[in-house]
């Protein structure tokens, strides 16, 4: 029988399973003191080569800003100190260790700082460290590896807070589910070393090995291998344990060998400045340069970007040089990847050159200045030799509207959350040719690389008409932008919500699809209920999970217009539900329950059902809706932890025999999407596909029966046969819905 590779020290504080409770660190330090300590991983002098070594930074050591979460009663930081790192910044949830060590170092490190603070919410700005160094933090926020909400939040924080070239130095016990989010979360744009930390154990370290994970803030279009230094981790020793970060890692450098395949190709300044793509300081027309910026040491941040010079016939031009910046949102990530709207676009700014600088969810919370700040000495560079070095120009709030063609918009509500960040709810009116008076309602969430989650049509002179002219609505979400200087909310163009009836409530079209996304899943739902003659299951209705509740638009659409679906949705925060029923409308019935809940551990619970003898538990349909928050996973959409293929398999587990899984699947990366395949094609083998949005978007339709394969003269069978049961239905959405089945094909 396998050897459990982590056992709790006895020198270890609290019981296993409470070491994210406050008051029992505050008890632990009160009883014990600060002077009565023990190091649980490695001591000072096995650590102090290592850390050195990556703590060589251009600045000095006395010059680095360092950051030591989840400090304690550790020595960790003083011995830094004492050995030349001068601005440490210490932060503990627990005020009785920190005013204990505050006390302690006074006099003797004066320069040392000290802070009560939660780890997953640092009340810190965006890029403020060199540095920084958890000594078992992570370990403790992941005590159990069925929950690893705590833990996902603290890395967030860590990738926010590091600046371009920064380090996450984390020592850990690697068990597999903290190795596997460390892994995860610091794949694109991250170069990562592993090391084993050689030491021999004092009265007060764990039995365990300790190892070091060094995590560097690199380009976000890169995917580098880990590297791994230890050669001389004793297998004998440690051999269990060992075996496991070994096996761990090889699979690692598996998973991102395949995202490196076939990657575009993206230059560094430095690049263009050699002539790899040409003069730089001329106008090349028709040249079109993916490129990213920054520079550890110089930026705060790094960036990506497209440099376009444009076309000889779109004379005259009254801009000679153009930067535009696009906070996150998948509109502009789609402008990098197809060619006709970005040539558009600068045709429209009339810029002999444009260069478009996409921001991401690392730059979420951070001001308009610093973002020019941070880019001005980079377009200096980039800027055509003709036109000197000071004239050019930045534009940011008005061609966000211009690309999404928003007329108004009006910021209804904010509120920010622990689970999702901030979400807005926003009213937006769009520039319609001929002029039409169709105001959406949005909601919004900053940490997401898409930023509009969902939208619905607010029908202010009552349902009329406009249903059909909504559905063919081909202009992609809107998202939010800033003025100079503004770090809140902007409420550009407001002129107050049209979305109000009489009664002061709104009112929402419930049968309209604004989605291209949602529009595309209601085709293949209805196309692969169709074939597959699927019989319902639960009292005569077809049991459904959506994962991702959003404004609830997708829901309570399909609650209202497919009368035989049980529809249960998983969603992570409260606040979202509240967020739902107050600004849209959502309302819970007898067939529609929300839970609140972590998705992945409710897809395993329904997997696990037939083993425990309860196969009613199984689900017909499962749907995901839900967003990347992390731009280092190299998705738009979903989240990456529902593409991995243990989800895979928990997944298709949880399918009835008629099962069918629905999902998103946007990256402005290929190698990215073709990793995705080759995990979802092991587990899947009918598995289909359509694209949306000039094709940027991709629905993703497998099926849980893997015998026989629908050849494509079955589908368009079934398609037909899909034509004759909506016949009868004259609405914009079942013709929308006839119309995209038709495109719906195998996945290669």
């Amino acid at each position: 029988m396998e050897e459990n590779c982590i056992h709790i020290s006895k020198e270890l504080p609290v019981a296993f399973g409470s070491f994210t409770k406050q008051e029992n660190w505050d008890y632990f330090f009160t009883l014990k003191g600060v002077d009565d300590f023990s190091e649980w991983y490695a001591d000072w002098p096995q650590l102090r080569t290592l850390l050195r070594n990556n703590l060589s930074f251009p600045p000095p050591p006395e010059e680095l800003n360092i950051l030591v979460p989840a400090c304690g009663n550790s020595r960790l930081s003083e011995n830094l100190y004492d050995d030349g790192f001068r601005n440490i910044i210490n932060v503990d949830f627990s005020k009785v260790v920190i005013s204990a060590m505050m006390k302690r170092n006074l006099r003797g490190r004066p320069a040392m700082k000290w802070r009560v603070m939660d780890i997953t919410n640092f009340q810190f700005e965006n890029g403020t460290f060199d540095a920084i160094v958890d000594k078992g933090g992570l370990d403790a926020l992941m005590e159990s590896e069925l929950d690893s909400r705590s833990g996902i939040l603290y890395i967030s924080e860590v990738k926010r807070l590091l600046k371009a070239g920064g380090k996450y130095i984390c020592l850990t016990l690697a068990e597999p589910h903290v190795l596997g989010l460390l892994f995860r979360k610091f794949r694109f744009g991250w170069k990562v070393n592993l090391y084993a930390i050689a030491q021999e154990p004092s009265s007060g370290t764990t039995k365990q090995h300790t190892f070091m994970l060094v995590a560097e803030k690199y380009i976000l279009t890169v995917v580098s291998q880990v590297t791994s230094f230890m050669d001389e981790c004793s297998v004998e020793s440690h051999g269990y344990q060992v075996q496991k970060v070994f096996e761990a890692l090889e699979r690692e450098n598996i998973v991102r060998a395949e995202y490196s395949n076939g990657a575009d190709i993206w230059y560094s300044l430095e690049d263009l400045k050699q002539g790899v793509k040409g003069d730089i300081r001329e106008i090349e027309p028709g040249r079109a340069v993916k490129l990213f910026l920054g520079e550890p040491g110089v930026s705060r941040f790094f960036y990506t970007g497209e440099l376009l010079d444009a076309e000889r016939g779109l004379a005259p031009f009254s801009d000679r040089f153009r930067v535009v910046v696009f906070r996150k949102a998948q509109t502009c990530q789609k402008m990098l990847a197809i060619e006709i709207p970005k040539w558009f676009l600068i045709g429209t700014l009339k810029a002999s050159r444009l260069l478009m600088i996409v921001l991401d969810s690392s730059h979420s919370n951070v001001t308009w200045d610093d973002i020019v700040k941070g880019i001005s000495c980079f377009v200096k560079q980039l800027t055509p030799m003709e036109t000197g070095y000071k004239i050019y120009h930045v534009a940011c709030t008005c061609e966000d509207d211009l690309v999404d063609g928003v007329k108004q918009r009006n910021i209804v509500h904010e509120v920010k959350t622990a689970l999702s960040g901030t979400i807005y709810v926003e009213d937006v009116l769009l520039d319609m040719h001929p002029p039409k008076h169709i105001i959406f309602r949005r909601l919004c969430f900053e940490r997401t690389e898409s930023w509009v989650h969902s939208e619905v049509l607010l029908s202010a002179q009552g349902p009329n008409e406009t249903s059909g002219q909504v559905e063919d609505k081909k202009g992609p979400a809107a998202f939010r932008t800033r003025k100079k200087g503004k770090q809140k909310k902007i409420d550009s163009h407001s002129s107050g919500s049209h979305s109000e009836s009489s009664s002061g409530q709104p009112k929402f079209e419930r049968k309209v699809t604004v989605r291209g996304y949602h529009q595309g899943l209601i085709a293949g739902l209805l196309l692969f209920s169709v074939y597959s003659k699927r019989t319902t299951s639960a009292g005569g209705l077809v049991k459904t999970v959506i994962i991702g509740l959003g404004s609830g638009a997708l829901p309570m659409f399909m609650r209202s217009c497919l009368p035989t679906l049980r529809i249960e949705v998983v969603e992570l925060d409260p606040v979202v539900l509240n967020v739902a029923s107050e600004y849209f409308g959502f309302i819970e019935d007898e067939h529609l329950k929300v839970h609140i809940t972590d998705a992945t551990k409710f897809v395993r619970k329904k997997a696990n059902s037939e083993e425990e003898g309860n196969n009613s538990f199984k689900v017909d349909l499962l749907i995901i809706d839900v967003d990347s928050s992390d731009s280092s996973s190299g998705l738009i959409s979903p989240e990456a932890d529902f593409v991995e293929e243990s989800f895979f398999l928990a997944v298709k587990d949880s399918l009835s025999d008629k099962g069918l899984f629905i999902f998103k699947l946007v990256s402005k990366f290929p190698s990215v999407k073709a990793a995705v395949y080759s995990k979802l094609k092991r587990v899947f083998s009918n598995v289909y596909h359509f694209y949306v949005d000039n094709d940027f978007v991709e629905i993703i339709f497998a099926l849980k029966k893997d015998d026989p394969v629908i050849a494509e003269n079955e589908l368009a069978e079934a398609c037909d046969a899909l034509a004759r049961s909506v016949e009868h239905n004259s609405q914009g959405w079942a013709k929308r819905a006839l119309h995209n089945s038709k495109l719906i094909k195998p996945l290669p």
